[in-house]
């Protein structure tokens, strides 16, 4: 009997003990699951709706990034309306009754080339992509905006690698043109808008079925009648709308005094309208965002403070490399983004009692400018006594649109940098506008290189999270009075022929 007491005894006490080390390397195993999850990340989890922005009705794992990205982002200050949550909510439904596969899809589609006969409540705009994925991405957001105020279902041409960048935005539905659809391969200038203004094909007494919007850079004045309070009477009544464009042409929306009201309703404060919509629409895809958190977890998340510098080389003289580097230098060193160098001997005086963990995240598609960084902060200490650690995550060397893995890489960068805590950007890039307005920053914007010298001043703080329109109708034409009497729509602070949004509180 006392042999049985002892054994049970021995058996209880190996068992509180088995316990006990199950307990503690659950601990340890949690501990380092966690160690890589992103700053606030508390906080970030009570929000993967964005505030509102997101439909639940997704299944996370076809798409990760969707409710994980609120995970690795500070949450954003600025809260979307209700009105613009509501809005969404209804273009989703709009797009279940009329998106493809759908028997009102079906007979729209039917219908085209009849230009007597109306397809009822589903219209439609098809975006057709063009060069660049900045450029792609800022057109995508505007002709999104401008399906959100007219009611039109917004369709993309799936003939590039889009797909494969980014993954279905409305729930229940596809915003994939079908590859059968009629138009794709047979759109000509006679029915481009501009084109049918200039030889007086069009007026309101025919409708045609459907419409080609030419909304490039290079477009001629008959195409920006687009904008045109008058002429959108006439294009609202077009049951299919194709759009060409490079263009972030959202200012111009807002100087149509029929959207005015709508607009302000939609985005209280005018300067989130990218920040917003551009959270809602682009999701990366699985594979995209596996380069996302990969790099980040490894490089970004232990830091104190990240700095992203986009660097985009529109060409590449004799003496461009020099003239670009003493700008980064000028900024980040005047703006406090990034320590000055100095000797040891002076760093014992000058360190910072509590030194902090700097990480540098720049993207070109050449390395220099990062190894020139990083040799910098290698050989020489920080004047406070900070460590600076730059990466690179590829460089390409020269832009591949379409190419499958090179624009996945573009993509992931551009999501990287706008997870940053500061950003400094090249001007008139779409690369960098997309960063920033995802990142709800105000980026450092470094001048265009001219006459081989370094610009003076060498860079700018932008005052508004919002991408330039680079080429918008000519202030003369038909919005010359609501471009001069509204407050919120301004020079680009880089460009002065292009206009951007600001808020109204803002001031160059």
């Amino acid at each position: 009997m006392k042999l049985r007491t002892l054994f049970v005894t021995c058996l209880l006490l190996w068992s509180l003990m088995l316990l006990s080390l199950f307990i503690i390397s659950n601990h340890q195993l949690l501990d380092a699951i966690t160690i890589n999850v992103p700053k606030d990340s508390g906080k970030a989890r009570e929000d993967k709706l964005l505030g509102g922005l997101l439909s639940e009705e997704f299944d996370e794992g076809s798409c990760l990034s969707r409710y994980q990205s609120s995970l690795y982002r500070k949450p954003s200050p600025y809260e979307p309306s209700q009105y613009l949550v509501s809005k969404l909510r209804s273009y989703e439904m709009l797009h279940k009754r009329c998106g493809p596969g759908t028997e009102a899809y079906k007979r729209a589609a039917e219908q085209l080339g009849d230009d007597s006969r109306s397809v009822g409540e589903c219209r439609y705009i098809v975006w057709v992509a063009v060069h660049g994925l900045g450029n792609r991405i800022v057109s995508l957001v505007s002709t999104f905006l401008y399906a959100l105020l007219t009611e039109r279902v917004l369709l993309v041409d799936q003939r590039t690698d889009m797909k494969y960048l980014f993954c279905e935005p409305f729930p229940g539905t596809s915003w994939l043109l079908p590859v059968d659809f009629p138009l794709m391969g047979q759109l000509d200038s006679s029915r481009c808008y501009g084109t049918m203004l200039k030889t007086d094909a069009i007026n309101t007494g025919t409708i045609p079925s459907y419409l080609y919007l030419y909304l490039i850079h290079d477009y001629e004045d008959h195409d920006k009648m687009f904008f045109c309070e008058r002429d959108q009477n006439l294009i609202r009544q077009v049951p299919w709308l194709v759009s060409n464009s490079n263009q972030y042409f959202v200012p111009s929306l807002w100087l149509i005094p029929s959207f005015q009201t709508e607009l302000i309703k939609l985005f209280p404060r005018k300067d989130t309208v990218f920040h917003h919509l551009g959270r809602y629409l682009l999701h990366p895809t699985n594979q995209v965002w596996g380069l996302i958190t990969r790099f980040y977890n490894a490089y970004l998340s232990r830091a104190d403070e990240t700095l992203g510098v986009q660097v985009r080389v529109f060409s590449n003289p004799a003496g461009y490399l020099e003239h670009v580097m003493n700008q980064i230098l000028s900024c980040t060193q005047r703006e406090k983004l990034l320590p000055e160098l100095t000797t040891l001997e002076s760093q014992v005086t000058n360190k910072s009692t509590s030194p902090k963990l700097k990480a540098v995240l720049v993207t070109s598609l050449y390395p220099e400018y990062s190894e020139k960084l990083r040799t910098m902060y290698w050989e020489s200490p920080s004047s406070t006594g900070d460590m600076v650690q730059v990466y690179q995550p590829s460089q390409e060397m020269f832009q591949q649109t379409d190419e499958k893995l090179h624009d996945q890489k573009a993509l992931a960068e551009m999501y990287l940098l706008s997870l940053t805590d500061n950003l400094v950007t090249s001007g008139l890039s779409t690369f960098g506008y997309v960063a920033q307005s995802l990142g709800g920053l105000k980026a450092w914007i470094l001048y265009r290189p001219t006459n081989h010298t370094t610009p003076d001043p060498p860079y700018v703080k932008s005052v508004s999270m919002e991408p330039c329109f680079h080429r918008p109708p000519p202030i003369n034409g038909c919005q010359a009075k609501t471009v001069n009497s509204t407050r919120f729509v301004r020079r680009c602070e880089e460009w002065t022929m292009g206009l951007k949004l600001v808020d109204s509180a803002d001031v160059f």
